[in-house]
């Protein structure tokens, strides 16, 4: 049967279909489905909604351009995923302890969470870190913190990610020159630092610097890292915060995806070359509740960033067209309501993650609603991701689900809807200037508002929450930080300061001043300064004399 003559029989059926069974079914009860960003789903898909004809051009197969169905030919079959649980709290000692009780549980790769101070460039002794120590995160002020954190934790065997943006380059300084007193050289680090400034803008928060010298930063990071961490990945461009923040999936998609154009079109500016640094751009992304969309959502980033690659910047190297991502289970999901349900909404999510080609994996814990994870919820979330990697045969083959004629219609439906937005932002003349004028931050804030409408009038259901609700005891064991733990880090700082060659210190803050103010690679300059235990407030303090801190319009 010829293509025409197949489709139109299909059409013919599928009239009858609705017209008949479907018709006298949903008299006896029928409800609307919506995706995210709320696109009606129809009650059954056909060949008419994806034809294999587009096989080839659309689909194709792992580890080749697009790379829609995976960045590499075996994918889990080779081996599967890292399983990197995002952790530190409290002081470097007790992160420490936890990095290796997981790595002993069976992870096989490091997430390092930092303190609220330390994300905006304070050292804990700063007024403004009062009661904020080591709350949500591991505090690191000077070298000598990193070398507790790391403690027994030999640098060339661990593959570390590090969620820092607007003082990266000093964390990321630290880590190679705790490298070096372990005796591990630069081009041996396997990792990621997170370094994505633009979100913080308008999804997060943590920023310090002006656009202009935040972007530099970034910059003289991807070229540093060029020559000297080929194996680093020296970008996390992240959605996940961008979902986090309000967004539906197509936002979060095509926010990131324009960060990241920003990010390429600063590194050529700065005279860098596509293929030199494209292939360590890394991505994050976010997994919530949907499980098919999540997964059309992967996939069709795989696809688009592929063309943007290609097609807009002349990338030759496949490795700088592939999308490699990062996923961390939803945290907006979690409910403080039955905590417990969390497992099974975090078990969800991890397999859209899976099915969708994730190459690294954070799953949250089911307690995080009430306080950071105890080390009983931290295994559970890490057990669940063994037991997809093991028991789930959801690893068997590569990319399962391609194929579907939905996935592939909701796949091909938001490239898109994407596509539309990152035509309306170029039109503003890229990301920052769409930030800068409030465009970003509305989007993401109106979907909030419907969204939080939609479950207040309980078309969302969300189990325990609005529906299926009960009383209940807040859970037991919950892991609380010792305010002593503050004290205490401010007199490990206090002794640095102490012992530390003073002379030295000033002369590294000079040089890197002058590296910055003469607009110079300024990543050996920190490097150096590190070395010689500056403190993190110290380093960002000379910059910030430099550029300014930025100040958050009102929109």
């Amino acid at each position: 049967m010829k293509d025409k003559d197949r489709q139109e029989k299909i059409q013919e059926i599928l009239k009858k279909w609705r017209e008949g069974p479907f018709a006298k079914f949903q008299q006896r009860g029928w409800n609307e489905a919506y995706t995210s960003y709320r696109e009606p789903v129809k009650e059954v898909y056909t060949p008419l909604d994806f034809s294999d004809d587009k096989f080839l051009e659309k689909t194709g197969f792992p580890g080749e351009y697009p790379f829609v169905r995976g960045v590499y030919p075996t994918m889990y079959r080779g081996r599967p995923w890292t399983m990197r649980q995002y952790a530190g709290f409290a002081s470097a000692e007790e992160s420490n302890r936890r990095y290796r009780y997981l790595l002993d549980q069976g992870q096989t790769g490091l997430s390092v969470a930092f303190d609220l101070p330390t994300q905006i460039g304070l050292d804990s002794d700063h007024i403004l870190a009062d009661g904020e120590v080591g709350k949500v995160g591991v505090p690191i002020d000077s070298l000598a913190d990193m070398e507790v954190l790391f403690d027994q934790i030999p640098l060339d065997k661990v593959s570390t990610s590090m969620t820092i943006n607007s003082p990266a380059a000093v964390l990321l300084a630290m880590y190679i020159a705790l490298a070096e007193k372990q005796g591990v050289s630069a081009d041996k680090l396997k990792g990621t630092i997170q370094n994505d400034i633009l979100k913080e803008y308008f999804a997060r928060g943590t920023y310090i610097f002006p656009p202009a010298p935040s972007l530099r930063l970034i910059t003289d990071i991807f070229a540093f890292c060029s020559k000297e961490l080929p194996n680093w990945n020296t970008i996390s461009i992240s959605g996940y915060h961008i979902r986090e923040a309000g967004a539906n999936a197509v936002q979060e998609l095509a926010f990131t995806l324009a960060d990241g154009i920003a990010y390429v079109e600063a590194a050529l500016e700065a005279g860098l070359k596509i293929d030199e640094f494209a292939p360590r751009l890394s991505f994050f992304f976010n997994a919530q509740m949907n499980l098919l969309e999540e997964v059309a959502k992967f996939r069709a980033a795989r696809r688009l960033w592929a063309k943007i690659m290609e097609e807009k910047f002349g990338a030759e190297n496949p490795k700088s067209k592939m999308l490699r991502f990062h996923t961390q289970t939803a945290g907006a999901s979690l409910t403080a309501q039955q905590a417990q349900n969390n497992i099974v909404r975090v078990t969800i999510q991890a397999l859209a993650a899976v099915l969708g080609g994730t190459q690294s994996l954070h799953t949250n814990s089911y307690d995080e609603a009430w306080a950071l994870p105890s080390e009983e919820s931290v295994r559970i979330a890490l057990r669940t991701q063994q037991i997809i990697a093991h028991e789930s045969g959801a690893t068997s083959t590569v990319d399962p689900l391609g194929g579907s004629y939905y996935l592939e219609s909701l796949t091909e439906d938001m490239e898109k809807r994407v596509e539309e937005y990152l035509e309306k932002i170029e039109e503003m003349g890229g990301m920052v200037k769409a930030i800068e004028k409030g465009y970003v931050q509305r989007e993401i804030q109106k979907n909030a508002y419907e969204m939080q409408k939609r479950i207040e009038k309980e078309e969302d259901i969300v189990v325990g929450v609005n529906k299926f609700a009960q009383e209940e005891e807040p859970p037991a064991d919950l892991l609380e930080v010792d305010p002593q733990m503050e004290k205490e880090q401010i007199k490990k700082l206090k002794d640095v300061k102490q012992n530390r060659d003073e002379e030295k210190v000033k002369k590294s803050l000079e040089q890197m001043k002058k590296t910055a103010e003469e607009n110079e690679n300024l990543m050996p300059a920190i490097v150096e300064a590190v070395k010689a235990y500056a403190t993190l407030g110290e380093i960002c303090g000379v910059l910030r004399s430099i550029y300014g801190e930025y100040q958050a319009p009102t929109f």
